[in-house]
């Protein structure tokens, strides 16, 4: 096959000779799609993972004023440069293997709507974006992102082939988002019980994310992802039945010894809200083999979204209006 072909099967992409020997018109309808392809990299929908940058401005009683809320806000859209460029960079080094993938094949970079060298152009830039925006917010929060970009390069680079490792990697980027936010405000009463709460939910994310390419690959899973090999459906059963216990154990325990909640322990009411949450995503994974985006599971199933909308209401005025 031609180098230059996008992808096996897909439209060859014009090479620069033969962009000069194009029309305008024809030209002018290929950068536009092209954007549109970089566009569809970054992964938009995925920034809504960055949200839980806003955590210590919402459980620290700050959502309400004007500085602190505008000071995330900015710091949520440096983090959704961040994790575009990290999004670019996974593609790439999974080029390969994604091509040959029944779902990831369709994406711009593995069809070859998206050429290689704009990917890499991108990415760097977003990376030198993001990094000075970072710094000008504060050295604190420039640091987090910076530290973030690096443990992605290392998962790109090898550690995403070692298992229960990989897991860890992709809770500690959520992770990194919620200490981000406490670089941005004065913290004053944010709990370092919800980082404990924050590590297990995304392990229980990324947990239910291997199980469902484990369901999905079969046999060939470890000839797409290599770190699959090391994984059950078996095993991954048991760590998702440890760390959603654990989850709803540590939040429970969250709710009525966390210094920074009202005294009445209100904060209570919101458990069922976790549970159902947690119960939800478990039989989306193993009944209808949906856990494999997370992030679309909670913009595409009603329940799902209700759930969290509900929760998110009801600490807000728990938060903010109980006594």
């Amino acid at each position: 096959m031609d180098h230059r072909d996008g992808a096996p099967g897909g439209p060859a992409l014009p090479t620069a000779p033969r962009l000069r020997s194009l029309s305008g018109r024809a030209v002018s309808a290929i950068i536009p799609a092209m954007f549109w392809a970089l566009i569809r990299n970054l992964r938009p929908r995925q920034w809504v993972k960055n949200g839980f940058i806003f955590a210590a401005l919402v459980f620290d009683g700050q959502l309400s004023q004007a500085g602190p809320f505008l000071r995330t806000l900015a710091g949520f859209v440096v983090f959704c440069l961040a994790s575009s460029s990290v999004y670019l960079i996974n593609d790439l080094a999974d080029l390969e293997e994604d091509r040959h993938h029944p779902v990831k094949k369709n994406r711009p970079l593995p069809s070859g709507a998206l050429p290689v060298p704009v990917a890499r152009t991108a990415a760097v830039g977003l990376i030198v974006v993001s990094g000075l925006a970072a710094v000008s917010l504060s050295t604190g929060f420039a640091a987090i992102v910076l530290a973030y970009i690096a443990s992605n390069l290392l998962y790109s680079w090898r550690l995403k082939h070692v298992p229960i490792v990989d897991v860890f990697l992709v809770a500690a980027g959520f992770v990194l988002r919620v200490a981000a936010g406490t670089t941005l405000i004065v913290v004053e009463r944010f709990s370092p019980w919800l980082y404990v709460c924050m590590t297990l939910l995304a392990l229980f994310l990324a947990l239910g994310k291997r199980r469902a390419e484990l369901k999905l690959l079969a046999d060939s899973a470890g000839q797409h992802r290599r770190v699959l090999d090391g994984y059950t459906i078996p095993l991954l059963d048991q760590l998702l039945v440890i760390v959603s216990s654990t989850t709803i154990m540590a939040y429970s325990l969250y709710t009525f010894s966390a210094e920074n909640l009202p005294n009445n322990h209100l904060m209570m009411l919101t458990i069922p809200f976790v549970i159902y949450g947690i119960f939800r995503y478990v039989w989306l994974a193993q009944v209808k083999d949906a856990g494999g985006a997370p992030e679309d599971l909670l913009l595409t199933d009603r329940p799902m979204l209700a759930t969290f909308l509900l929760w998110g209401l009801a600490a807000t005025a728990i938060l903010y209006l109980g006594t």
